[in-house]
């Protein structure tokens, strides 16, 4: 046992708290029976606080064993630890792919279903729950539970973070696939009437995610690449690509940002180049499909180790919201006029989701948009006026990416859904016991 300051993928906020290691699932119980204001940890890619516990994080790394594996009904029973990464290292080659991926693959099992994470397919195939046959949870006594789809207490950790309990073990339903390649179309959207019209249309395509530029003003405000995609057939292969190798290679961090750069790297001239260049390229090269590998589609990040460090020894915030669609026109123009006018974002996206499957999920049918910021007090302050767009809105926030919200945000976002966590919480006897700064901030 030891005492060490965390944080998350951000790098803020950071604060101290007993790290036990996790080796075993029968560790778990003892921990639970003996300890209070507890929470699990995966890979800490969550980018704020909510795996950082009140007084102690179980970090859940070493649970990394894979268990079994139907390739008829493509059931993988693995442990909370291991990282979509491992599993697509193992089974791609043998055919099969995770139903739904986010942005990187370093992240755990576990750590998936308590975020409920999303990908670019969320309007066709919904969240990483959604493609669960059962989960192992040990409860705030310690008692192991298995939770099925339809149970109470499964639509609670679904997207909950970690506070019904720690996740031991889960199946996964996997998909097949033919080939390690994505079929990629690109539509450059002049402005964001164009990017959600074709957002729109792209709503029968396997993926579809758009890159948008969060300094363009004026008739440009809202331009866009949007990039349409689906797993490659073996007869795509050989039309597009009939000398490559079936599964390109993934590159693990193949570059590096070595220290952390200095603040003032990312200004509006810096981002307001890269931006105007990146569009450019992506509109000369739109149209006809071409094949990418599944690394550069799925997980462009991941090809840079230590990302977070471009924004400086403070860390980032990231804006993540999701505005329901009937209003989210308004309020998107909303947020990038203020952007483009406030700081520049490095990393701006746009998705449109489907219904959320956990009673906590982050998703509803509409349009999600995420920032990234470094962390200042001035970003502070512009967050703080994003928010009040997104609560005038009927939006809400994604708790794995939220750092700085205030309660009153949370509540207009998940009233309802909060209302009834809370109440089987203090059901289960977690309300207390099983904390995270992030609970602890919001009232969960």
């Amino acid at each position: 046992m030891s005492t060490q300051e965390l944080g998350g993928w951000g790098r803020t906020p950071r604060r101290a708290t007993r790290l036990l290691a996790v080796r075993a699932p029968g560790d778990v119980a003892p921990i639970h029976r003996a300890e209070t204001g507890f929470i699990a940890r995966g890979n800490g890619r969550a980018y704020g606080d909510a795996a950082l516990g009140c007084t102690t994080t179980l970090a859940l790394r070493g649970l990394d064993r894979m268990i079994a594996f139907d390739p008829e009904t493509r059931h993988l029973a693995v442990e909370a630890g291991v990282l979509l990464a491992d599993i697509v290292d193992a089974f791609l080659p043998r055919g099969f792919f995770p139903a739904v991926v986010p942005g990187t693959r370093f992240v755990t099992v576990g750590g998936a279903i308590a975020a409920d994470v999303h990908g670019k397919n969320h309007h066709g195939a919904g969240g990483f729950g959604a493609h669960l046959r059962d989960l192992t949870l040990a409860l705030p006594d310690g008692t192991a539970r298995t939770c099925e789809p339809g149970s109470d207490l499964f639509a609670a950790t679904i997207g909950g973070m970690g506070l019904t309990g720690t996740i031991l073990r889960a199946t996964l339903i996997l998909r097949r696939i033919e080939t390690g390649w994505i079929r990629q179309r690109t539509i450059a959207a002049p402005d964001l009437d164009a990017a959600l019209a074709a957002l729109e249309a792209a709503d029968r395509s396997t993926y579809a995610v758009a890159w948008i530029d969060g300094l363009a003003r004026g008739s440009a405000q809202g331009r866009a690449l949007i990039y349409r995609g689906e797993h490659a057939t073996l007869a795509d292969f050989a039309d597009l690509a009939p000398d490559a190798p079936h599964l390109p290679p993934a590159r693990r961090g193949a570059l590096t940002v070595p220290f952390d750069l200095p603040a003032r790297t990312l200004n509006r001239w810096s981002v307001g180049a890269f931006n105007a260049l990146y569009y450019a390229r992506g509109r000369a090269g739109a149209g006809p499909d071409r094949l990418v590998g599944w690394a550069p589609y799925f997980f462009p990040l991941d090809g840079i180790r230590d990302w977070n460090r471009i924004y400086g020894a403070g860390g980032f915030l990231q804006h993540q919201c999701v505005i329901p669609k009937a209003r989210s026109r308004d309020a998107l123009a909303a947020i990038l006029d203020r952007v483009s006018h406030a700081a520049p974002s490095f990393l701006a996206v746009l998705k449109l989701l489907g219904p959320g499957g956990g009673l906590m999920s982050f998703p509803l049918p509409g349009y999600t948009l995420a920032l990234d910021f470094p962390a200042n007090p001035a970003n502070r302050a512009l967050l703080d006026s994003l928010d009040a767009i997104v609560r005038a809105a009927g939006g809400r926030l994604y708790l794995a990416k939220d750092a700085r919200q205030s309660r009153d945000t949370f509540e207009a976002g998940y009233g309802a859904a909060a209302t009834r966590f809370r109440a089987l919480r203090r059901e289960i006897d977690a309300e207390g016991r099983i904390a995270s700064a992030l609970s602890r901030r919001l009232g969960l």
